[in-house]
């Protein structure tokens, strides 16, 4: 990002969300901190769920690109952004509203599902590509590419359960609802190549948050998704061997586990733990080859919905929450960045997001070059792609 440029002294001191429409940059008086505008189009604009990777290296490899979702009149389209340039460019055009935010950084990619068919998109020539079509009666989704790019992953769910997300659009009346149906759920590949779906596991469980491993392309992980105290939620199973894992075991009433995501080396899971739910807050990471698990503690405000690692590996940001959410916290409406200190982590305020409404959440990313931390907020009345300097500006 080339903001550097800009003299910092042109940059105004202002209350993030404090104007209905802020300036492509300034400086939040709160913690001074750089934020810039990431997408400058109009209309809502979505960058990817928190543990879905959006970038790569530009075609020349100079540069840095970030896939997003943009709203159009065709429906929502995905669009780069040059995270050195803020450049542009809408990569899809088919009509229709797209689901996946699956970037195959590899191969150069974008997959999405597009009504009943699966297509990918070449992020430079913008040439689209048939995947797959569910047949007519099968109920089926992609949300994950594994590590070498030959198989997405997903889940093919029954007519039953999509009735009640049909009379039931709104999540607080589906997820009791789809949880204590208990109806049959799959796990699936699909062979890019081939376009051969294979199912590899059942079960009478609300199975979701599919991730393939990033550097593992047998490994995959999935939740029993629905009231977190009640569900053993964290598993990984590897689609050749069959036999599903329970990465956490829960050992007092009411603890919870969740939001899981891997490490950049594929060597670790984390997680947000709760000891019990709405009590005791830690950031956790499992070994996968060893099973040794970590905890960071935090504190009440400090809780996120959200957490991602960065780069190195070495720090963690979190997107905060209102007092809405599982922590209840009375002050913890911020984008934090994290560091580790003991069995504990220091937190430092980033945004202040008092003026955003958590009934859209931030989903932080790391930039690649770990400077930026990337997040979505609809504090000026429609949703947009900010970016957040780690950097304290001096003022």
């Amino acid at each position: 990002m080339n903001e550097k440029k800009v003299n910092q002294k042109e940059i105004p001191i202002l209350e993030t969300g404090s104007l209905k429409t802020m300036p492509e940059a300034w400086i939040d008086k709160d913690t001074h901190h750089k934020i810039i505008k990431l997408i400058l189009r109009k209309g809502n604009n979505r960058s990817f769920y928190f543990h879905n990777n959006p970038f790569l290296p530009t075609k020349d490899g100079k540069g840095t690109l970030m896939v997003f979702y943009g709203d159009t009149n065709d429906g929502n389209q995905l669009f780069t952004v040059n995270l050195n340039t803020k450049e542009l460019e809408q990569i899809t055009h088919k009509p229709g509203n797209k689901r996946g935010e699956i970037v195959g950084a590899k191969t150069r990619k974008v997959y999405y599902k597009n009504n009943d068919s699966i297509f990918s998109t070449d992020i430079d020539t913008h040439e689209d590509h048939f995947v797959f079509k569910f047949p007519e009666g099968l109920i089926g989704s992609a949300s994950t590419l594994n590590a070498d790019e030959k198989l997405l992953g997903g889940v093919i769910i029954t007519k039953e359960e999509q009735e009640i997300f049909n009379k039931n659009p709104d999540k607080s009346d589906y997820f009791n609802k789809i949880y204590e149906a208990k109806l049959e759920r799959s796990l699936v590949t699909i062979d890019i190549a081939s376009g051969k779906l294979q199912k590899f596991f059942t079960e009478d469980a609300w199975l979701n948050h599919e991730q393939f491993s990033p550097t593992d392309p047998d490994l995959f992980m999935y939740c029993h998704e629905g009231p977190w105290h009640k569900v053993d939620r964290i598993w990984t199973i590897d689609i050749n061997k069959l036999k599903p894992h329970l990465m956490h075991y829960r050992t007092v009433n009411r603890e919870i586990a969740g939001h899981e995501f891997f490490s950049p080396d594929g060597k670790k899971i984390w997680f947000d733990l709760q000891i019990p739910r709405g009590e005791t807050f830690y950031l956790a990471g499992k070994n996968i080859k060893t099973g040794k698990e970590i905890r960071y503690a935090l504190k009440r405000n400090e809780w996120s919905i959200h957490y991602n690692i960065s780069p190195d590996m070495e720090t963690f940001a979190g997107d905060g929450g209102d007092e809405s959410q599982v922590a209840h916290a009375k002050d913890g409406q911020w984008i934090y960045h994290f560091t580790p200190a003991g069995d504990s982590l220091s937190s430092e305020k980033l945004v202040n997001m008092a003026h955003h409404n958590y009934e859209l959440e931030p989903n932080v990313h790391f930039s690649p070059d770990g400077k930026w931390i990337i997040f979505r907020a609809n504090f000026e009345g429609k949703t947009n792609v900010y970016a957040v300097e780690l950097e304290t500006t001096n003022i």
